[in-house]
């Protein structure tokens, strides 16, 4: 299911009711929510600031004092003293009026994904990813802002600049994550262009749109970057340039064929890092280690968590998780020698309905937890560690329960986990429970 649109499931529906988007028909219904035993529980970071459906968690690079809320809604918070004991909440980016366009906020449409640069304390620069409208139509858009120079707590409107504006033929299935790799470049997850059952047959291509894959773009145009190859998406200065470069160790850089069929290397779109993806919905860098994790919402049955490789293929629409799709448009037509990378860790429908992905934990509270991968279910509230056992085998452990994550990132000041609940409107950290104890 996707990660915005299962919420009327629960009985927070009332809250969540614009997210509702209902373009998927399980073939039975759900199963209950269950609530499961846990020796931890989420309670509130930052008691007395709420949030309107909070859906991403973004620190800037090397600052410690601040960390910035992303709202489905339209507008970044940031909140300001974390160094002090009362951190307040500011407007850094309202983007709820934008000139010669409209927001869109409906289903899973509305402010997804911020990132800052590594000289974001020099240049000022952030990138965002939202909805919007233009002449009617919808569409996904990544654009690059400048804050104020006189004050760093606020965004220049004026200074928006897009990179790409994607046109969308249904309001799901958008992706919208960005981070900076320790490359530094960005990377930018997208969906299949939403619907149900890959209905647009977007993600079994790497030459049709920005669809079903994570990208990888230089916004510094680097020496020895190559411009994107033509797109009526792309945005372009007078001279005709785009406002970002392709990296050129992208993986699909002249690429001839794909899935068996020649393809015209000028219409790849070479911006893409790893595809067939339904629906990446939150990615993370783990610093020591350098791996790119992405939680990706699978369809009727499965769930998945993803470790994202360079030019990886993970097999949407031809398959969901480890498992054959059969009603896709490439339904019972797998390529020859079609071999996707398989997810780390899939779970079922018995467990949960959307995947939320997370990040691999650095903190000190829980030592026993060092190294895991924490990600949570939007529906059924799982919060759930993983631990690479070796061997391609990741243990698995329930930690915690609280329906309406839907974005995981981390506490600058000491690293620890912080969750964005939707629902509730607030950001959540983990907390052991009275008399459970450590969990190895």
């Amino acid at each position: 299911m996707s990660p915005l649109s299962t919420i009327a499931l629960l009985a927070v529906c009332a809250v969540t009711a614009p997210l509702v988007a209902q373009t998927k028909k399980p073939k039975a219904p759900p199963p209950p929510i269950v609530m499961v035993k846990t020796d931890y529980e989420l309670v509130d970071a930052f008691p007395g600031l709420k949030f309107d459906m909070p859906l991403g968690i973004v620190s800037a690079p090397g600052d410690k004092k601040r960390i910035f809320v992303v709202e489905k809604t339209g507008r970044v918070q940031v909140i300001a003293g974390l160094d002090t004991d009362r951190p307040e909440k500011k407007l850094f980016l309202d983007l709820t009026q934008i000139p010669e366009a409209t927001l869109v906020t409906e289903g899973e449409c509305g402010m997804l994904g911020l990132a800052f640069p590594p000289d974001h304390a020099q240049s000022g620069r952030c990138f965002v990813y939202y909805s919007l409208k233009i002449g009617g139509v919808l569409h996904q858009r990544l654009s690059r802002f400048h804050v104020f120079p006189n004050d760093s707590n606020r965004l220049d409107n004026s200074t928006e600049q897009p990179l790409f504006t994607q046109k969308d033929e249904a309001s799901n299935h958008n992706g919208g994550d960005l981070h900076f790799g320790p490359d530094g470049y960005l990377y930018v997850s997208v969906g299949d262009g939403g619907a149900g059952d890959d209905k647009f047959d977007n993600a079994r291509f790497i030459n049709k749109g920005f669809h079903a894959a994570i990208l990888r773009i230089d916004v510094d145009k680097n020496a020895g970057s190559l411009p994107p190859n033509p797109h009526p998406a792309i945005s372009l200065d007078t001279n005709g340039a785009a406002f970002y470069a392709v990296p050129a160790d992208n993986p699909f850089i002249g690429r001839s064929s794909h899935h068996g069929e020649s393809i015209d290397p000028k219409t790849v779109r070479t911006e893409i890092w790893a595809t067939g993806l339904r629906n990446p919905w939150r990615i993370s860098f783990d610093g020591p280690t350098g791996r790119l994790f992405c939680g990706d919402v699978g369809q009727n049955l499965y769930e998945e968590i993803d470790i994202i490789i360079r030019g990886g293929d993970y097999g949407w629409s031809y398959r969901e998780a480890l498992h054959p799709f059969t009603s896709g448009p490439g339904k019972d037509q797998e390529p020859p020698g079609f071999q996707p990378v398989a997810p780390i860790f899939e779970y079922s429908h018995l467990v949960g309905l959307s995947v939320t992905g997370g990040i691999v934990y650095r903190g000190k509270s829980f030592p026993q937890h060092g190294g895991k991968y924490f990600f949570a279910d939007y529906v059924s509230g799982r919060v759930i560690a993983l631990k690479d056992e070796g061997r391609a085998i990741w243990a698995d452990e329930t930690l915690a329960q609280d329906p309406g994550i839907a974005g995981i990132g981390f506490d600058p000041r000491n690293g620890e986990v912080l969750f964005a609940n939707l629902a509730s409107g607030q950001i959540k950290r983990l907390q052991q429970k009275a008399g459970a104890a450590p969990s190895n």
